[in-house]
């Protein structure tokens, strides 16, 4: 019995949908492209609910005739090649002829478009592949897509999109790629009806700046080189403009966005000793290339790009950003750390100097106690009952095991058992020693117990921020003057969407349009902390992880601000905070981690003591 079939066109086209459509941003992506090639100088981008039920992109391109927006649509119909040998001369986005068909495939589609020698346009309506209607229209020159319900017949792709605020972000993502490259043709993008962007046709380094925000202005330097092979002109960040992550970091190659470790690797290798090797510079680099020397028909996305010439364009872009480095001596000045240093006055040797005096006090007893005056700890919370930690044998933390203890936390099991004994037979120290300004020693029944100083606070603050994001009252703390925070389009987005939870947190935060942010006030506790640092650090930690559940966002958010607010190394203590700083950490959720895994106490064992000794 024969059982091989061909598959009928509409599921053939739904499983090769899957490969170009990933999600909405891979909609824009291709309509936007679509329109460039189309020689628009103007396009206008419009999503409804992230793209889930409408992304519209019109613009005032050359348009195409009734005939030709039929055939748009069948797959593998394209006017960018006609011959295999044409993949190696492209001038344009695309080249496959998969992008609309593909879309057709999974989404209502609707198109209206005219051509300039036609006074008629033509309006098609396709839904799931399946052509319904095809008639003359009235509209402008150019071509108005309108998609909508995507995945409506792929429940299984549409149920495992991201939230809208995942989703959007990578809509603006695509579309700021796009619009780096074309500086010549003015764009907007609207979400809900609310403008996220609107870029007027600039030079390359205003486009840069409208996208990312004016202070980068100061922060680049311009890249220019010609050779036979290649040329590479752009941006490239100064030295002091590195960060830890997140860096704005861009190489386009003939108009089109390309990902290319290798490359990264000479910018890097470039800037040297110059900057930390897990510190990253931004940049936004073009390569005009002879399109015969590269390879772009590698993957759909067309984002991996094979050259010719690749260590032959390395060598060149290493050179020419070290070149641009020398010349600029973009050597950044040794700053040293300067907290805590004493103030050293000038030297003048006509001033007189008086002789120290010393001073004895006569009646000192270094064996009697004196209660500490305690000043609180930075960011203390509310007071707590006071429960001695010294009264409890710890158990041992493995800092490599996946077991986190249960909420209630380990003070719970240590209660049950010691105090069974009776606290006549507990004879323990409650007194602290400091080492190093990093770690908490304690004298326990079992030996000592060290906690790690910053680690306790950022639990101890994790733990208030989620309270105070579930309910609990918080208190916020007015700035003297209103800081602005400037972000690009696709990180406004997220701090939009997480709009409510900030609130919660003690944020004062006002939208000014433009990926503009008015901070008047922080959470109590976030003193001398910048807030645009903070809010950057609030983007990368939701980029990094899996956006779409509340919880998860309020996680992040929690464990940003207590990561950023923790007692920094080196934080002097008497024992009154010490002692206080103990009793807030075991009245935690989970005094044994951090938030995100890592290790808070341990117990070195009065075995091992006695076994340095034997």
């Amino acid at each position: 019995m024969d059982i091989i079939h061909l598959l009928p066109d509409s599921v053939a086209n739904q499983i090769a949908a899957g490969e170009v459509i990933q999600r909405p941003a891979s909609v824009v992506k291709e309509l936007v492209e679509n329109a460039i090639d189309a020689g628009a100088s103007s396009i206008e981008v419009v999503v409804q609910d992230a793209g889930r039920t409408l992304i519209q992109v019109v613009d005032d391109g050359k348009g195409m005739s009734d005939t030709d927006a039929r055939m748009a649509f069948e797959r593998h119909a394209t006017s960018k090649i006609q011959k295999a040998e044409d993949l190696f001369s492209l001038h344009t986005m695309g080249f496959r002829g998969e992008a609309l068909p593909s879309i057709a495939a999974v989404a209502h589609v609707e198109l209206r478009t005219r051509t300039l020698q036609e006074d008629v346009g033509t309006e098609i309506l396709i839904d799931g592949s399946q052509l319904t209607s095809q008639s003359p229209c009235s509209c402008p020159v150019g071509t108005n897509f309108m998609v909508r319900d995507i995945f409506y017949n792929v429940p299984a792709r549409r149920k495992f999109l991201k939230s809208n605020q995942t989703e959007l972000s990578n809509i603006v993502q695509e579309f700021e790629r796009i619009a780096l490259v074309n500086p010549s043709v003015s764009f907007s993008l609207t979400h809900n009806g609310n403008t996220l962007s609107k870029l007027p046709v600039a030079n390359l380094r205003t486009r840069v700046l409208n996208i990312f925000g004016k202070k980068l202005d100061g922060q680049l330097l311009d890249v220019d080189v010609s050779t036979t092979m290649a040329r590479i002109r752009g941006f490239v960040g100064k030295p002091e403009s590195a960060r830890k992550k997140g860096a704005h970091q861009y190489f386009f190659v003939n108009g089109r966005y390309m990902r290319h470790a290798y490359f990264a690797k000479a910018v890097s290798e470039a800037f040297g000793q110059i900057v930390s090797s897990d510190m990253q510079v931004p940049y936004f680099l073009y390569f005009e290339v002879d399109p015969s020397e590269i390879d772009v028909n590698i993957h759909p996305t067309k984002t991996e790009i094979k050259f010719e010439n690749e260590q032959a364009i390395w060598q060149i872009l290493m050179a020419s950003v070290r070149e641009v480095l020398g010349q600029a001596n973009a050597v950044p000045m040794l700053e040293f750390d300067t907290e805590g240093r004493p103030d050293i006055p000038i030297f003048q040797p006509r001033a007189s100097v008086a002789p120290p005096v010393l001073e004895v006090n006569a009646n000192f007893n270094p064996f009697q106690r004196t209660p500490s005056a305690g000043r609180h700890a930075s960011h203390a919370v509310s007071d707590i009952p006071a429960c001695d930690p010294t009264l409890y044998d710890l158990p041992q933390c493995d800092p490599l095991s996946d077991e986190l203890p249960s909420e209630e936390g380990v003070m719970s099991d240590f209660l049950s058992s010691d105090l069974a004994s009776g606290d006549d037979e507990l004879e323990m120290s409650t007194s602290h020693i400091q080492l190093q300004g990093q770690y908490i020693l304690t004298p326990v029944r079992s030996g000592l117990m060290i906690v790690h100083q910053q680690r306790a606070h950022m639990r101890i603050l994790y733990d208030q921020y989620r309270g105070q994001m579930d309910g609990q009252p918080v208190s916020t703390q007015g700035l003297l003057f209103p800081e602005l925070v400037q972000l690009p389009p696709s990180d406004a987005v997220l701090i939009e969407e997480i709009t409510d939870e900030l609130h919660l947190l003690g944020f004062d935060i006002s939208p000014l349009g433009g990926g503009t942010f008015s901070v008047n006030g922080m959470p109590a506790g976030l003193e001398g902390t910048s807030p645009v640092a903070l809010f950057h650090e609030i983007v990368r930690g939701l980029k990094e992880e899996v956006a779409g559940i509340e919880d998860e966002v309020r996680h992040r958010l929690a464990l940003t601000m207590a990561r950023n607010s923790a007692v920094v190394r080196g934080q002097v203590m008497d024992e009154g905070e010490m002692d206080d700083f103990i009793n807030r950490l075991f009245a935690c959720s989970n005094p044994n981690y951090t938030p995100d895994g890592r290790l808070i106490v341990t117990i070195l064992k009065q075995e091992d003591v006695d076994k340095i000794f034997a």
